[in-house]
């Protein structure tokens, strides 16, 4: 899964995340990330971000970049 490294991330990116309190349900967020918080090369549950709307989540997929 390529939400799991954090060099497949970088702020601007557009992203599907998950927030802690919607991990049963399993709804997703999109946004851009604004930070990325895990500071560890790889997490089996997502790279932590926030996205510029100020919500956490962890990455569950990245949207490719539109040219």
């Amino acid at each position: 899964m390529e939400g799991q490294n954090r060099t497949s991330i970088k702020p601007g990116d557009t992203v599907d995340i998950i927030k802690k309190e919607h991990q049963r349900s399993g709804i997703l967020t999109t946004g851009v990330v604004q930070q990325i918080l895990t500071k560890s090369a790889s997490h089996p549950h997502g790279i932590k971000v926030r996205l510029s709307s100020g919500e956490i989540g962890r990455v569950k997929s990245i949207h490719p970049a539109v040219l």
